[in-house]
């Protein structure tokens, strides 16, 4: 059975609102790349187990285990409700255990659902920061000019080039809407890609509108600073 994310607070309400405990063992999915898996039993109705497996936001730069930090921020989410579970499912990433009887019956129910699906941005936010981190670091000199690929959904890629005091971000424009391609071929559109991206494979490259480019200066990668460049490039949509 494949349901989008959303519903995975429709689960909670259904558990909490039925006359008697149910057992739930339910797969949800994101994007078609992200996949949750809700489990309760009826002898414990009052706590919800929620695995989680998602890609890497980059390959070959991030390891496929969740680092301690990212992990830190997961534990930030609803910390009386949510609690890291260790080991997690096979074939998941990590598993959390929903603390059901902590949810307020009140106004602020739908909140704390709410809160409790932004997981799967809360990760992607948390690796980001760590690859633009480790990209603007001293240790990322040698492969200066080597393209990173971020994957943040299927077909929704983008590309940081290391450069000396800089970070290029690419994102191939693929517009659905013809009125948007006609907007973007006439205002802001790069026709080609950087001459750092040629020898890449054309399929990552594939743009109906150009290419959207701008450079991210070393000295807005640090500190909190990095909040703000973290928060602009997850809102890039195109």
């Amino acid at each position: 059975m494949e349901v989008k994310v959303k519903d995975n607070g429709n689960v909670c309400q259904r558990h909490d609102s039925a006359e008697k405990p149910l057992e739930i063992d339910h797969p949800l999915y994101e994007f078609g790349s992200v996949e949750y898996h809700i489990q309760s039993q009826a002898s414990n109705p009052q706590v919800a187990y929620l695995s989680i497996s998602m890609s890497p936001l980059c390959h070959g730069v991030l390891p496929n285990e969740l680092s301690y930090y990212t992990i830190e921020m997961v534990k930030g989410l609803c910390p009386n409700v949510v609690e890291i579970a260790e080991p997690a499912k096979e074939g998941y990433q990590l598993a959390l255990k929903l603390n059901l009887n902590q949810i307020p019956r009140n106004k602020d129910y739908d909140k704390v659902i709410m809160e409790i699906s932004t997981i799967h941005s809360v990760i992607l936010s948390s690796q980001l920061k760590e690859i633009l981190w480790n990209v603007n670091s001293d240790d990322a000199l040698q492969g200066m000019y080597k393209p990173i690929k971020l994957l943040y959904h299927p077909k929704d890629l983008f590309v940081l080039i290391r450069q000396p005091q800089r970070i290029i971000a690419v994102f191939p424009i693929r517009f659905k809407e013809k009125s948007d391609v006609i907007i973007a071929t006439n205002f802001f559109q790069v026709a080609i890609p950087p001459p750092e991206l040629r020898g890449e494979a054309f399929e990552d490259l594939s743009t109906n509108g150009g290419f959207f480019i701008f450079d991210i200066s070393s000295r807005r990668v640090e500190g909190n600073r990095l909040d703000k460049i973290v928060w602009n490039v997850e809102s890039i949509k195109f």
